[in-house]
């Protein structure tokens, strides 16, 4: 407050000023809030991981439980088939915490790769019906000559 207060006029300047002030605070909590913010990020990054390690994520049931039984199979019964009992517990554990992170980040892109395996040897035509190969269509070609 500069002065006192006499009218009705003051007053009316000295709320004006104050939420001008009130006003400009704020925009500075906010800009400390986002400057917080881009400091913290490592760490929030290193939390996001670890969690990662601790957790698993349920989003795709199946391809989680495949990859477990495949984790099972080569880390456990091979890799780690001489090693001692919390190396078998703990390096399978983090293992498929990670993958089914990996897997459903990934979810899109492996599915896709799993159906081009599937329709690598034919081509489709725009009707969804599968093409003939080229070699097929040259004996026929060749047959009706």
């Amino acid at each position: 407050m500069s002065s006192r207060i006499n009218t009705y006029q003051d007053l009316i300047v000295e709320k004006h000023r104050l939420e001008a002030l009130l006003k400009a605070q704020r925009e500075l909590i906010r800009a400390d809030v986002q400057e917080l913010k881009q400091e913290l990020a490592p760490v929030q990054n290193a939390i996001k991981f670890v969690g990662k390690l601790a957790k698993r994520d349920m989003s795709n049931p199946i391809m989680t439980s495949l990859s477990d039984t495949a984790i099972d199979l080569v880390l456990r019964k091979g890799l780690l088939a001489r090693a001692g009992w919390l190396t078998k517990l703990a390096i399978p554990f983090v293992t498929k915490n990670l993958s089914s992170h990996f897997l459903s980040d990934n979810k899109e892109a492996l599915f896709s790769k799993i159906v081009g395996w599937f329709t690598k040897g034919t081509k489709h035509s725009q009707n969804g019906q599968a093409d003939q190969p080229m070699a097929e269509e040259r004996e026929e070609e060749d047959a009706v000559k």
